[in-house]
């Protein structure tokens, strides 16, 4: 009964459409990253191009997050899939063509990325109403395994890439993907009512989205248990993303570490990182079938943040086989990590005003992630990337104990609950 309860027809698309729109991302990450240092060869550049990518989240998110209570979020979800379409259906053609310049390139990016954090606002916003109550946990569990069954695709997105010599297939194939996701999410029937359930405004235009916004402000200050998670995941996002920045890099500037390995660097690299992806399968499928006690979230997600730091600071100083055996061990950690924290505010935050929650918490993660990107850039021209990814552990270890701990009470009133 609980099952049927959870897959009904809206909650099958919108799985469908965002496992489509999710392996696109997936490759289209993969391929701007390749694209950047293959055309660039610096690790500097390729840390400000994927910054780029993401400073749209500072402003837009908050930006959008008053109008997405206000209006279709199902027809922005959408219409952001089918832009994003036309856009690397865009790069596609200019890349067969042998274009590539780093300055508009990077403009393209600046466009790609305010058009994701729009889409994510509006998809976070959205997607907790096609979930039946007390489904919550088992709803984001199926959603935390579409990124891993995605990122399988990687190593044979690298085989086409070396194959093809380019990057530019891979584009193409993501211009489908979107249109696809797209065609299923303008499917769904459920009629959304936040619209009309918004408190109503004497104001218009910008008046009434400042009056918004400051609502939505007022709402997270006063709610401690959401304050203390955002500024937690600032720093995790700012210490993961330098961890994240320098993988490859790191691969590519040491291949002499891999020489015993039988496959060139960027493959060995494409393998490792799929054994957190396998990891993170494993982590949602173990959320699906086992509900850990409503009590003790807090506890879980406290070992759990303390264990990633500790193996993400220790994981690139271990031989290849330890490493893999790590990023696995990993993946099914952040798991627990994101389904914990996601399933609890999502049911957490009124429908109302959950838009500008998302809004706000998106743009602090992004901020954190731009600085980590930015700082990974910087350091690795002064330091090498292990003792830089040991230096970044330290700090999220930091905000583990002096931020998430201290707050506990607060943060158990979320976490604690029935999703």
């Amino acid at each position: 009964m609980e099952r049927q309860l959870l897959w009904t027809r809206d909650f099958t698309i919108i799985t469908l459409g965002t496992a489509v729109s999710t392996l696109g991302n997936a490759i289209a990450g993969f391929a701007i990253s390749l694209l950047v240092l293959d055309n660039t060869g610096s690790t500097l550049l390729y840390a400000i191009f994927m910054a780029c990518y993401y400073a749209p989240n500072v402003v837009v998110p908050l930006l959008a997050g008053p109008y997405l209570d206000r209006m279709s979020r199902k027809r922005v979800i959408y219409t952001m899939d089918f832009t994003s379409s036309a856009l690397y259906l865009l790069v596609w053609l200019l890349l067969s063509r042998g274009f590539f310049h780093y300055w508009v390139m990077l403009a393209g990016v600046l466009i790609i990325g305010s058009i994701n954090s729009i889409y994510t606002v509006a998809y976070d916003s959205f997607y907790p109403n096609l979930v039946a109550a007390g489904n919550f946990t088992r709803a984001y569990s199926i959603a935390s395994l579409l990124y891993p069954l995605a990122s399988f695709t990687l190593p044979l997105a690298s085989v086409v890439y070396r194959a093809a010599g380019t990057v530019a297939p891979l584009f193409l194939v993501n211009s489908l993907l979107f249109f696809t996701a797209a065609c299923f999410e303008r499917s769904i029937r459920f009629q959304e009512t936040h619209m009309s359930a918004a408190a109503p405004s004497a104001h218009h235009g910008l008046g009434r989205f400042r009056a918004d916004f400051r609502e939505g402000m007022g709402y997270i200050r006063s709610e401690g248990g959401l304050l203390v998670v955002t500024a937690y995941f600032f720093v995790t996002m700012l210490t993961g993303q330098v961890n994240d920045t320098l993988l490859l890099p790191f691969f590519r500037n040491h291949a002499q570490l891999f020489s015993a390995v039988p496959v060139d660097v960027v493959t060995l690299y494409s393998i490792v990182t799929a054994c957190s992806v396998g990891g993170r399968l494993v982590g949602g499928l173990i959320h699906y079938r086992f509900v850990y006690p409503t009590g003790k979230k807090f506890v879980i997600a406290l070992f759990v943040y303390t264990t990633i730091t500790v193996m993400s600071a220790v994981e690139l100083f271990l031989p290849v086989v330890p490493m893999m055996l790590v990023f696995f061990l990993s993946g099914v950690l952040s798991v627990t990590s994101y389904n914990i924290r996601i399933s609890a505010t999502q049911s957490y935050v009124p429908d109302r005003i959950r838009a500008r929650f998302n809004g706000t918490f998106q743009m602090v993660c992004s901020v954190g992630q731009i600085l980590g990107q930015v700082l990974a850039g910087v350091c690795s021209q002064f330091a090498q990337e292990r003792t830089i990814i040991l230096c970044a552990m330290a700090l999220n270890m930091a905000a583990i104990y002096g931020i998430v701990w201290p707050g506990r009470q607060h943060v158990k009133k979320v976490y604690n609950r029935q999703a």
